[in-house]
């Protein structure tokens, strides 16, 4: 299902710009500094380690335990890619969205699903994140990190219709817990590799 509440105009740096969706409006603005960071930096380490940990949990579909880890000020952003000409300039729908999201509006994504409205989820997906290619940048926020990474999510529902896999490359913002011990995601872009998705909808998170 795609959401028109978008209104971001298309750039040419492989996505829309948070401050221009509708829901995006409240998100931080950080944005990477410098070359990535090397895989020993503990930052690295400890953001890498956040991601297998949530992919664990969105394969388990503990969406209330996901929720945990969300700051309050999220977006979540999953553009509508569009096959465009070498030179265009974008490679994103303007105004279009898969996902565009905040903290709420998730809630409520996850709410629905424990009602018996919830028929695209019962009988439940099958689950398979696998991320890869992770690489971290400094932001001009010592409590902020810029995380790359890639996502090949394996979906598997019922027993009659063949599996669909979802290929994409992530772009989050994670922040500091207030303890300073882990991590919070603040922002992330979604950026599929496909215009035309080969699923049955998306009643799941990547």
């Amino acid at each position: 299902m795609t959401s028109a509440r978008a209104q971001w105009r298309p750039t040419g740096n492989g996505g829309p710009y948070s401050a221009e969706s509708a829901l995006g409006g409240h998100a931080p603005r950080l944005q990477r500094t410098g070359r990535s960071l090397p895989f020993s930096d503990e930052r690295h380490l400890s953001a890498h380690h956040w991601l297998v940990e949530e992919s664990y949990v969105l394969d388990a579909q503990h969406y209330d335990e996901w929720l945990d880890l969300l700051a309050e000020d999220i977006h979540y952003l999953m553009p509508v890619r569009v096959s465009t000409a070498l030179g265009a300039g974008y490679d994103s729908a303007p105004g279009m969205a898969h996902f565009d999201e905040n903290k709420y509006s998730l809630s409520r994504r996850v709410a629905r699903f424990a009602t018996e409205h919830a028929w695209t989820e019962d009988p439940p997906s099958r689950l398979r994140h696998y991320v890869t290619n992770v690489r971290t940048f400094a932001t001009d926020d010592p409590g902020h990190i810029v995380v790359d990474s890639a996502v090949l999510l394996y979906r598997s529902r019922g027993d009659v219709r063949e599996a669909a896999v979802i290929s994409a490359g992530r772009e989050d913002l994670l922040r500091r817990t207030p303890d300073g011990e882990g991590w919070l995601l603040a922002r992330r872009t979604i950026l599929v590799d496909d215009s035309v998705l080969r699923t049955q909808n998306l009643a799941i998170f990547l």
